[in-house]
């Protein structure tokens, strides 16, 4: 594994170029959806758009799920983080999946009110964005080697981190690689169904709802095998917050499914 890059007097944290190549890419993404929505969105009293609207979005959503993501994982650590909290803080590991979803959300939901764009309506448009860079994210993790992996294993494709961050000379499941598979055919998939919105009315939220429904399932299985802590029963953290997205989700689809049959009854 190659945890950083070494470029003269530079070094380059391999998970952070993958970070950013991550947003780099949701934010292209994102910036398409927005282009082929344009006169969906002109049709939203006092819309107020931009040109590069997708790069600026991105770019405010993913450094406040950095953030995000970072405060939790200190806070899951207190007594380190109190001795001391400078270091913990600005180190360049630990960061957690769930602290990265709150910052982002929170801040999506602030940028839809500022663009005054209905709240489902512009997480609809982000799931595709969001997913796929996701998954471009997660290759930072199997080139740091930062122990995401999973449990040892015998098949064929199974790597060893020797190198790593957190090193193991056991050949593993490259989980990185599942959540990458995963999420980009997720992301795909959110996208085709933002295709057939755009020729046939459909509620607000599906999309978003099956990006909830979706993801908290991939990450559910992914843990399974994961080398993570249990910390309720037999699950870890992550798999406790993806049955709260597969609920949530659930819950969303179905009731803006029952409100647009309802609309369609009564028309």
């Amino acid at each position: 594994m190659i945890p950083f890059l070494h470029l003269g007097p530079l070094t380059i944290p391999t998970y952070g170029l993958m970070v950013a190549t991550g947003l780099l890419v949701a934010a292209y993404i994102l910036q398409a959806d927005l282009n082929r929505r344009r006169d969906e969105l002109a049709k939203i009293p006092g819309y107020k758009g931009e040109k590069d609207d997708g790069f600026l979005i991105i770019g405010i959503a993913g450094l406040a799920g950095l953030i995000g993501s970072r405060l939790y994982s200190a806070l899951e650590s207190p007594h380190e983080f109190l001795a001391n909290p400078g270091a913990v803080l600005f180190s360049r590991f630990g960061f957690t999946w769930f602290g990265g979803l709150i910052g982002g959300f929170v801040t999506l939901l602030f940028i839809a009110r500022r663009r005054k764009i209905p709240i489902l309506q512009f997480l609809d448009i982000c799931s595709p964005a969001g997913a796929v860079g996701y998954a471009i994210g997660r290759m930072g993790c199997l080139l740091a080697g930062d122990g995401d992996y999973g449990v040892a294993t015998t098949l064929p494709w199974g790597m060893s981190f020797p190198n790593g961050i957190v090193p193991t000379t056991q050949r593993v499941h490259p989980t990185p690689i599942y959540e990458f598979l995963a999420w980009v055919a997720i992301g795909a998939y959110l996208w085709h169904l933002g295709t057939k919105a755009l020729r046939a009315p459909a509620p607000k939220g599906q999309i978003f709802g099956n990006y909830l429904i979706l993801t908290g399932i991939a990450r559910f299985l992914v843990e399974l095998i994961r080398i993570n802590p249990r910390v309720f029963y037999w699950m870890t953290n992550a798999q406790i917050v993806s049955l709260v997205c597969i609920a949530g989700g659930i819950v969303l689809v179905l009731r803006k499914r029952t409100s647009l049959q309802t609309r369609d009854a009564a028309a």
